[in-house]
């Protein structure tokens, strides 16, 4: 199975370019002209498409729990291969819809998921991680990798796409796009309807490989996570590199509006109205909505019954590569 992965070549023109001047979002050393279209853009840099053809070509692998950092929606984490956690390892994301997945690599690597509710701040968080356990990378090898989203009805993937490529072009960093599998490069029609190509993806943080993936196991905390996306959290750090620890929470909401109501549904109603891409989304996105709204009526107040001391909820990996929780007191 072909890999994709992008060293010194491109890293070496991107480090010319910052040397030349000022230039944030970089395509081959040139600056990007974001008043164009997308299409424009792949038709200008055809470059772009054949990397989003080669990432699409590969099968989606399916990667199970063990050395697995899964970020969620609204979550970011970053590490670096010294990371003794995760040498070998992986970090990856899934979720289908008109989202859209953000890796940042530059000796440190940094994954997230970005679905447009506050782009530009995210953007900044998430290059601040990337610069923190990096500080010595000259920003000429700065890289960003787009995957997700597709052309849905509503166009909310063309305008997340707009945004982070606003949001990353106004950087004092010069920054190199490499990947742009995204929009009209991540869709495929069906019965005249529109679906992501590529739903999730991986990184091998010691490599840096990039590749397509399904994630059976979620967690830890995945139904808390999942309830914290639907109260409308911002994003979040989820990973301390330095303790080597997954931090969750600890998160405060107020009683979910309505959810007595919501559980009561058919899966259709919920499908066509929590979805922003219902026709887009697999069998079991009702399933794990439905758990997440059980997850927010059994605990209207967190404050109270899941983080009283109001401290996050620690894992670290044992000797398995399995999470495994430990007191708060560590911290």
């Amino acid at each position: 199975m072909a890999e994709l992965s992008w060293g010194s070549p491109g890293q070496e023109v991107c480090r010319i370019a910052a040397w030349a001047g000022r230039m944030p979002l970089l395509i081959n050393g040139e600056r990007i002209d974001l008043s164009q279209p997308t299409r424009e853009l792949i038709y200008t840099h055809p470059e772009l498409e054949e990397r989003a053809k080669l990432l699409r070509s590969q099968p989606a692998q399916t990667v199970g729990p063990k050395g697995l950092l899964y970020v969620r929606q609204r979550e970011f984490a970053a590490t670096t291969p010294k990371d003794g956690k995760w040498t070998s390892r992986r970090a990856g994301c899934w979720d289908p819809g008109a989202t859209v997945r953000v890796l940042i690599c530059s000796g440190a690597i940094c994954l997230t998921h970005c679905d447009g509710s506050d782009t530009e701040t995210e953007v900044l968080l998430i290059m601040n991680a990337v610069k923190v356990l990096s500080p010595n990378t000259e920003c000429g090898r700065l890289e960003v990798h787009l995957v997700g989203g597709f052309n849905d009805d509503r166009l909310l993937s063309q305008r997340l796409t707009k945004q982070l490529l606003r949001a990353f072009d106004r950087l004092q960093e010069s920054i190199c796009l490499m990947t742009f599998c995204v929009t009209e490069l991540n869709d495929r029609q069906e019965k005249g309807n529109h679906f992501p190509l590529i739903y999730g993806i991986a990184v091998n943080v010691k490599t840096g490989d990039i590749f397509p993936a399904t994630f059976p196991d979620k967690g830890p905390d995945e139904d808390l996570r999942s309830a914290s996306g639907l109260t409308g959290t911002k994003m979040v750090n989820i990973y301390d590199s330095k303790k080597e620890q997954l931090c969750i929470g600890p998160y405060y909401w107020m009683p979910f509006p309505h959810v007595a109501f919501w559980l009561e549904k058919d899966d259709q109603t919920i499908l066509q109205n929590l979805s922003t891409s219902p026709a887009a989304e697999p069998p079991h996105f009702v399933s794990h909505i439905r758990a997440a709204l059980m997850y927010l009526k059994e605990h209207p107040f967190p404050d109270k019954t899941l983080f009283p001391s109001r401290k996050p909820r620690l894992y670290r990996k044992n000797e398995d590569g399995l999470w495994e929780r430990v007191s708060s007191d560590q911290i």
